[in-house]
């Protein structure tokens, strides 16, 4: 059997043409050709190697040995089959006779038309299909009513305000609010310079702070924030430098103050007017951004340096100079957005010089009115405004010049009033500084794709100033004019944070009270009256333990004599007893007897009391008895010399 040519490809069939062509072509290929001497080699090889296997066989009586050959196919045998399995098709020509178009071709418009007319009942059949296509496009429409529908109620479960619990600060309204990165404290700063530091996992459900402090004296608090570790807070306060604090509140760095007699500010080392906002670096530990009202925007390079990295100008449309009311970075840290005071949007790109701004809308808010918040999507596409002029506006920086949507009605009287996203950027957060006609602010909640109200929550009598929305807790806290915070969360929803000091009950501490004791001075006051000088507890310890009697010395070890105490006394237990009872005087054993009695001889003489008063009368003059002479007598040369020898 002829084999014809076998070539990877596109096989085409062609059913309708005869099969000359292919037996041609099967003809060409086979034939009779050279063969060079290495083809003749390997021909030769492979008959042994054939020769051999087949002897192996044999031997091993095995019936095949080696690897299977493989199978070979028979081209035209398959092309019979295909034709013979193959349905009849209809040959339609063309004008180009070398192709073949196999099936019919679509109808045209005007047999369509002919046979609409020639039959009747055809139009009715289409009228019914175009109502019942009507029905199913507002049942559609429907559908998609009951899904937006739906968005809304998940878009209102998403909410954690189911439980609220309330954190007194103090008296003033809070300006300031911050949280940890990890969920674990929270710091707040109000307009009377006061900060507290919250931890969540101390409390109790007192709910009371365990640090206060003023770390810018008496300079209002108006911005913090914790840094992307968590392990430093940047404080904003109404002067002109900057400082981080440690988690504990210790002051680790105080930016420089820089020269207010230059009028160029990039030649000074920092600012010279008042801070209105700041902001971390989002990835960088150790660089953050400072907005000022001298018209400047500085970046920090953290702990090494005291002195900017970068300075940025903002620019009016006349190109004056315009202060920055607020500032951040996206969440990738390539912009660096502003709200100025004369309603402008500024963006700079951080990869290229701060000359020149990337964006700029000159009348994104009323002229006048300070944009007190400017906040990026955690996505980064888009951007949210909050102003003065009681409106917010969403925009989306791919296509800047005009926002996507603008809410109004919504008062602020304080210039740190801000908005925020939903840890998903579905929702838009703001409050509202409290009407004259209300009794109570709200919390707006806004869909950020369909731009309607989602929620509206009543909050406190007072101003709503700060909103936090914290993406590891999920939980809503928000500052008021009054020095609450109050904290919004779900049961099921969010974890830790509030709801770890809610279950702990609140210890009462046992009062101990302490009378102090105040000394009067006086220096010339008699002994009777005069007061000891007060010493310290320690020194007054000293003099009360050398005092057998204050300390309770017990008695001491007698170191001579025998027979112990009793026998030292007396000698008997009566004259321990008679001594001891305070019946007799003391009298010291080891004393001398004739000392004891010579040390009264003066007093007697002096003084008689026994003898000489009874003889005071009737012989004043003692009268003594003569001296005898002695027994032995001495010579006369050794006697003493008397009146009477001399006569």
């Amino acid at each position: 059997m002829q084999r014809g040519k076998i070539s990877f490809g596109k096989i085409q069939l062609n059913v309708s043409k005869t099969p000359t062509k292919t037996a041609v072509e099967s003809q060409d290929a086979v034939g009779f050709k050279k063969i060079d001497k290495q083809q003749m080699i390997r021909q030769i090889e492979d008959v042994a190697e054939d020769l051999e296997s087949q002897h192996l066989r044999d031997l091993m009586g095995i019936s095949s040995f080696g690897r299977k050959a493989a199978k070979v196919f028979d081209i035209n045998e398959q092309i019979a089959k295909a034709r013979t399995s193959a349905p009849p098709v209809q040959e339609q020509e063309t004008n180009d006779d070398d192709e073949d178009i196999i099936g019919p071709l679509p109808p045209s418009a005007d047999t369509e038309t002919q046979k609409q007319q020639d039959e009747p009942g055809t139009n009715s059949k289409k009228n019914t299909n175009d109502k019942k296509h009507q029905a199913d496009d507002e049942d559609d429409n429907d559908d998609d009513d009951d899904d937006s529908d739906e968005d809304d109620d998940n878009l209102i479960r998403r909410i954690p305000y189911t439980h609220e619990v309330q954190m007194q600060h103090g008296s003033r309204a809070v300006l300031a609010l911050a949280g940890d990165p990890s969920g674990a404290r929270l710091v707040s700063g109000s307009i009377d310079y006061d900060m507290c530091f919250w931890d969540f996992v101390g409390m109790d459900s007192s709910m009371r702070s365990f640090r206060q402090l003023q770390p810018c004296e008496n300079h209002p608090i108006r911005g913090l924030q914790y840094s992307v570790t968590g392990d430093m807070i940047l404080v904003i306060s109404g002067n002109a430098q900057a400082k981080i604090l440690d988690r504990d509140g210790f002051e680790k760095l105080e930016c420089c103050k820089g020269d207010q007699y230059i009028s160029d500010m990039t030649r000074t080392k920092g600012h010279v007017a008042q801070l209105t906002s700041g902001c971390w670096h989002p990835f960088n530990r150790e660089q953050f951004l400072t907005a000022a009202l001298d018209g400047t925007l500085r970046i920090w390079q953290g702990l090494r340096a005291k002195e900017q990295l970068q300075v940025i100008k903002t620019r009016a449309q006349g190109g004056l100079r315009t202060n920055a009311s607020a500032c951040n970075f996206n969440r990738d840290a390539t912009l660096i957005a502003a709200g100025c005071v004369d309603g402008s949007i500024q963006t700079w790109d951080t990869r290229k010089m701060f000359v020149n701004t990337t964006h700029c809308v000159r009348a994104a808010h009323q002229k006048g009115s300070e944009i007190t918040s400017i906040v990026f999507s955690y996505m980064g596409q888009q951007l949210a405004t909050r102003s003065n002029d009681e409106t917010m506006k969403l925009w989306d920086l791919r296509n800047f010049r005009q926002p996507l949507h603008t809410w109004s009605n919504l008062f602020s009287r304080y210039d740190t009033t801000d908005c925020c996203f939903s840890p998903d950027d579905r929702l838009l957060v703001t409050g509202e500084s409290l009407p004259k006609e209300q009794k109570e602010a709200n919390l707006y909640f806004y869909n950020t794709q369909s731009f309607e109200e989602v929620q509206r929550i009543p909050v406190a009598s007072s101003h709503v100033i700060k909103t936090l929305w914290h993406p590891k807790l999920n939980q809503l806290f928000v500052s008021c004019g009054n020095g609450i915070i109050k904290c919004l969360y779900d049961e099921q929803r969010s974890i830790r944070g509030a709801k770890l000091c809610v279950v702990k009950t609140h210890r009462k501490r046992q009062q101990m009270e302490m009378v102090g004791v105040s000394q009067i001075i006086t220096p010339h006051a008699l002994p009777l009256f005069r007061q000891e000088k007060t010493r310290s507890s320690r020194k007054k310890m000293e003099k009360a333990r050398m005092d057998p009697v204050k300390s309770k010395r017990p008695d001491l070890p007698i170191t001579s004599g025998q027979g112990g105490r009793v026998a030292s006394s007396g000698g008997t237990l009566s004259s321990y007893v008679i001594r001891n009872l305070g019946l007799s005087k003391r009298v010291d054993d080891d004393q001398d007897p004739r000392e004891a009695i010579l040390k009264y001889a003066k007093d007697a003489a002096e003084n008689p009391y026994w003898i000489a008063p009874a003889y005071k009368q009737t012989q004043p003059q003692a009268i003594f008895s003569e001296k005898l002479p002695p027994t032995d007598a001495a010579p006369a040369a050794k006697k003493p010399k008397t009146d009477a020898d001399e006569t």
